[in-house]
């Protein structure tokens, strides 16, 4: 037997019950079914009485006798119940389907084990179907029983769990000769770790709990260890194989726009940032770094210095949006900062005429267009540029991989990258799925921004809420409302779009109201977003269009009409479109009377802070990493025994030795190392398909 062997070679399975299990379980191999753990344990090592009981999830096990059997129809339904009782006490065994066998084989009067779980019912247990065991045949084997993910399909066919514990022992059996070491000698011995070997038979029967933590520790730390190998590894690659074009100078352009046209005094954060991506556009090898800034940190800002250091350079840049609001508030926000500069900017979207188009391509190809801003459009095979350096992706996780590598291509040399993003990275991915990009974070707002203040209201508080709205409008003010639906639904009982615009326009009549929503043609959005910007509108009700791409900074207050209804990166995102002025911005939170358990923690959540990389891990154990990576990296967290959102110390752990191993023998060429080497390759080399940047 071979971790290779497909397992209907195993004893007791066989070729059609190896199809099944192969179907329903996805366990084709010897190597399958060894990391196939057991998704809990029943633990028969310990005896209670009945005196001892007490409310449990988990099965109890107690020995005393049966004193009584007796069988209760209550119409046409029958059930069979039975008096246990030991030196402590009496309980209630009760079988809601039985058979004849079972009734007249009932142990009466002989010391037997019970074995299952409690049922409270008027503050008396009972245990239904419990497995019952004769004293004198008891199997005196303490170790936990493992209970392993099946499915009624299979326990029909025969496959219980005790027919995947005997298979699961008969290949446990060999480990010996199927199990090697993965890790050095010492640093087994400074982790105080298992053996592998000893690693796997205690995964799936543990002698106790000791050894089932010991057990469940290792395997964590392995898929931790040689995930952040992986990204090391490809990280290291980078910067010593990737050819970059060397952006040697800092000139005019940056210059002049610094020292007379900046709006504003950059944050020390701002700063910072900027230096360290100078740093790496020094060098000739291409830039990969990742920009976290939380909403309205100025992001854009540290976006455009860097793309005038390009054009000091002779290069072009390109910023690439999700969406076409997106890029138009960035195409806005950069052509009015370079509104007194020669610097040419264009915006490249789904929507620009033909001939506009033609015009930009061209722009492009002889060198005339310095910036382009755009969306999907800009990776058409069409769009090319006369020298691309500098490639900016804003909300990268909407991008897919093979759509980003088709911006890498416009160039002979690949351009720099910069990934931006305005939604913090809880701190596990960060040091997970995003390590093999260099990491800058803006973590202070722009100077004389007020922290915005968040209050949760209930529909009884909304004349409160709309007394307050009209106070602010008459300072001069300005409001959004924005709303979860578009359509009525049948099933959800919240206000739709068009009920809440009708709502708003009765409440507040004297005011000018506009809206906006996904289904507006773009020239309809646009004309609302400058009719709304310029003031010509006090108030805004729209759908989460306005989640990102929408800076008013006269816009104060933002109410969120049935907020249970937003998720917490989303409500965060909203939130971050107000508090962008200098005057002292509000959020307003309705939802309705009763909200679930999980509802409840994100709204709590929202009033207690602002500060985005926290609500982003409240965000993460809420949701899990899955949700939080996107779609376009769905099927990457599909580790067996690591948690991302509970081991961050783990994950800490292996990726301060992974550094440490690498800086030290950076191709695992030491001796000591070769076991780590031989693992990887043989497991894990490339299997980091879905890595950032590619």
């Amino acid at each position: 037997m071979t971790l290779e062997t497909p397992i209907e070679y195993v004893k007791g399975i066989g070729s059609e019950r190896a199809k099944l299990i192969k179907n329903v379980l996805g366990i084709s191999t010897v190597d399958d079914f060894l990391n196939f753990f057991p998704i809990r344990y029943l633990d028969k090592s310990q005896v209670f009485t009945v005196s001892q009981l007490q409310e449990t999830p988990n099965e109890v096990q107690l020995k005393g006798k049966i004193i009584a059997v007796q069988e209760i129809a209550t119409g046409k339904m029958k059930r069979l119940t039975a008096k246990f009782q030991d030196a402590t006490g009496t309980l209630d065994l009760v079988w809601f389907q039985y058979s004849k066998w079972l009734k007249e084989q009932l142990p009466v009067n002989q010391e037997v084990y019970i074995f299952g779980k409690l049922n409270l019912f008027n503050q008396q247990f009972s245990m239904p179907h419990p497995e019952i065991e004769a004293v004198e045949s008891k199997n005196n084997d303490t170790r936990l029983q493992p209970l392993y993910p099946s499915s009624e399909k299979l326990t029909k066919r025969g496959m219980s769990q005790k027919y995947f514990q005997n298979i699961l022992k008969t290949i446990c059996r060999e480990i010996p000769q199927l199990i090697e070491e993965n890790l050095p000698e010492e640093l087994m011995k400074s982790m105080k770790f298992l053996s592998r070997q000893r690693t796997y038979v205690n995964i799936h029967f543990p002698k106790n709990q000791l050894f089932y933590e010991a057990a469940n520790r290792r395997l964590k730390f392995e898929e931790s260890f040689f995930f952040q190998l992986g990204y090391a590894l490809k990280k290291l690659h980078h910067k010593t194989q990737s050819v970059g074009n060397p952006f040697s100078i800092v000139g005019d352009h940056f210059v002049d726009f610094y020292e007379n046209h900046l709006p504003f005094e950059l944050t020390n954060a701002q700063k910072r940032v900027l230096k360290e991506i100078r740093t790496d556009m020094k060098k000739p090898i291409q830039m990969n770094r990742l920009l976290q800034g939380d909403v309205g940190s100025g992001k854009t800002m540290v976006a455009l210095l860097t793309m005038l250091i390009a054009m000091d350079n002779g290069f072009q840049s390109c910023i690439m949006a999700p969406t076409e609001i997106l890029a138009q508030q960035h195409y806005n926000g950069i052509k009015d900062l370079l509104k007194d500069t020669r610097v040419k900017v264009s915006l490249l979207t789904g929507s620009v005429k033909t001939s506009a188009r033609r015009i930009i391509h061209e722009e492009l190809e002889n060198g005339e267009l310095s910036i382009l801003v755009g969306t999907h459009a800009v990776l058409e095979d069409k769009v090319k540029f006369k020298n691309l350096g500098l490639a900016i992706i804003d909300e990268q996780h909407r991008f897919g991989v093979a759509q980003r590598a088709k911006l890498w291509a416009k160039n002979r040399i690949p351009p720099h990258i910069l990934v931006m993003t305005a939604t913090p990275i809880p701190r596990t991915l960060a040091m997970s799925f995003y390590s093999d990009l260099d990491v800058s974070v803006i973590d202070e707002l722009p100077i004389g921004r007020k922290a915005i203040i968040t209050a949760h209201r209930k529909e009884k508080d909304r004349n409160y809420v709309y007394q307050f709205c009209h106070e602010e409008i008459r300072k001069g003010r300005q409001i959004y409302f924005v709303y979860p639906l578009i359509e009525e639904s049948e099933t959800l009982d919240y206000k739709n779009l068009m009920e809440g615009l009708e709502h708003v326009m009765d409440n507040f009549s004297n005011y000018n109201v506009t809206m906006l929503h996904g289904r507006m043609k773009p020239a309809e959005k646009d004309a609302a977003m400058n009719y709304f910007a310029s003031g010509n509108s006090q108030i805004m009700v729209a759908t989460t269009v306005i989640e990102v791409g929408v800076n008013v900074p006269n816009a104060s207050v933002m109410v969120i009409e049935s907020a249970e209804r937003f998720g917490l990166s989303q409500l965060h995102q909203l939130r971050g479109r107000v508090g962008r002025g200098a005057e002292q911005s509000y959020c307003i939170l309705m939802t309705s009377d009763k909200l679930s358990k999980e509802s409840r923690t994100r709204i709590k959540t929202m009033t207690e802070t602002n500060d985005g990389f926290k609500i982003s891990e409240v965000d993460m154990q809420l949701r899990g990493p899955g949700d939080i990576l996107g779609t376009q990296q769905s099927g990457v967290v599909d580790f067996k025994k690591l948690d991302l959102v509970n081991d961050g110390e783990i994950i800490q752990i292996t990726k301060k030795l992974v550094e440490k191993i690498l800086e030290i023998d950076p191709h695992l060429t030491r001796i000591e190392h070769q076991i780590i080497k031989n693992f990887y390759l043989k497991n894990y080399k490339g299997k980091n398909k879905w890595s950032k940047i590619s």
